[in-house]
């Protein structure tokens, strides 16, 4: 089987507008961006899981593969997730299907879908994504931006607030890893 960054690498080179990583995230990233799924209860989403550096840190935590399921755009992407995840379920799918693929009550969302700046991305995705959570659940973003993902005004709109978990220095480029929850009335 190719390397993990063979199979990202040559994607990018095909499929540059999808692609937008420069590196598949480090295993840092993939740590930071996974603390806690461990005690999450419900299904755990990953979207854009692109070769599954974060899938891997998942399941590491103990994390059964039957309550895992990737979201994925690119078939080759999602050949590679099914092989080296057996019994993980893997979707070719966009991120934007979310609530059509039958999980409710859903605790934790894990994205590497770029969303910065883009306000149709961010209600499509963090919007659909947080109608099928559960009250608790949790939706963590990587971004390689100093500020959250997504601005004070989207978070008023879709009623989540953003907490900064860590800034990965060990990552190409360093990465931000933020988490969103339902704002507390």
């Amino acid at each position: 089987m190719a390397s993990d960054f063979a199979v990202f690498f040559g994607e990018m080179m095909r499929r540059p507008t999808e692609v937008v990583a420069i590196a598949p995230s480090s295993a840092a990233v993939a740590r930071r961006m996974t603390e806690g799924m461990d005690k999450v209860k419900g299904p755990i989403v990953e979207i854009g899981p692109g070769t599954g550096s974060f899938t891997k840190a998942i399941l590491a935590q103990g994390v059964a593969p039957e309550r895992l399921t990737l979201m994925e755009m690119n078939p080759r992407f999602c050949e590679t997730l099914r092989e080296k995840f057996p019994g993980v379920t893997v979707l070719n799918r966009p991120a934007q299907d979310i609530e059509l693929i039958g999980l409710r009550d859903i605790g934790a969302v894990i994205s590497g879908v770029p969303v910065l700046a883009r306000p149709q991305i961010q209600r499509d995705v963090v919007g659909r994504a947080f109608r099928v959570m559960a009250p608790e659940g949790i939706f963590t973003q990587i971004t390689y931006s100093t500020n959250a993902p997504i601005s004070d005004e989207m978070q008023a709109e879709l009623g989540v607030s953003a907490e900064k978990r860590a800034t990965v220095w060990a990552n190409l480029p360093p990465a931000r890893v933020f988490v969103f929850r339902r704002m507390q009335h």
